[in-house]
């Protein structure tokens, strides 16, 4: 017997309309700060960057929903939305206020039920949530799973080394830098509950630790900072 997947009816279009509000509002939220943008402060805190985090845990986050049988759907929605207040509201609430973002635009444009509206607003408020990933709904679980992945794997290691250029460091600290990403993202996927995002993660690591690994062979003086092991 197959996992039943529910899904609420979201067309394309609609989304694609979703996606173009979200991306309008990231920059604007830039555009509207005198100093740039309160997180801007690394070049990957831009309205770009955080638009393409957003799609890539739309992706995750719907590949997990298929898998784990949860309403495709609201994670996908709450996905799109997760941190649509990322760029203008502080990080202890940005989850708050991405669902009352959401909650406007969802109750203003289109014709979905209530209860859809409640559920993914839900899923956007919580997906900040720190504790066991069982004491969440199957769909905020889908979605915090897939915000812990897109950190982690060959995506967290380009923006380490992204961070080594802004920081002026040399090539030479890149093994150092790039087991960090490897401890954190261990560390990280050790809260992942579903099979689904387990394997993803086991994926993304290996990929790092082959990463640091052929960069030593390369650069044999390079700092080996700590040895890669799991």
């Amino acid at each position: 017997m197959g996992v039943e997947i529910k899904e609420s009816a979201v067309s394309d279009a609609e989304f694609e309309d979703m996606k173009r509000f979200v991306s309008d509002y990231l920059a604007a939220s830039v555009e509207n700060e005198d100093d740039g943008g309160r997180m801007r402060w690394y070049p990957w805190h831009s309205a770009e960057y955080r638009f393409n985090h957003i799609l890539n845990v739309v992706d995750i986050a719907t590949r997990i929903a298929r898998k784990e049988g949860a309403d495709v759907n609201v994670v996908r929605v709450a996905a799109l939305f997760h941190d649509i207040s990322k760029l203008e509201a502080e990080q202890e609430v940005h989850a708050e206020e991405g669902a009352r973002v959401a909650r406007e635009f969802l109750g203003t444009h289109g014709d979905y039920p209530e209860s859809f509206i409640e559920q993914v607003c839900q899923v956007v408020a919580d997906h900040s949530y720190q504790g066991p990933l069982t004491d969440v709904s199957l769909e905020t679980r889908c979605l915090i799973e897939a915000d812990i992945l897109d950190k982690i794997g060959a995506n967290g290691t380009a923006l380490m080394l992204l961070r080594m250029g802004y920081e002026a460091r040399t090539h030479m600290d890149a093994a150092e830098m790039v087991e960090r990403v490897f401890e954190r993202g261990r560390d990280a996927s050790s809260r992942l509950v579903s099979d689904t995002a387990q394997s993803l993660a086991h994926q993304r690591l290996k990929r790092v630790k082959w990463f640091r690994e052929w960069l030593e062979d390369e650069v044999p003086e390079m700092d080996h900072g700590g040895s890669l092991s799991r």
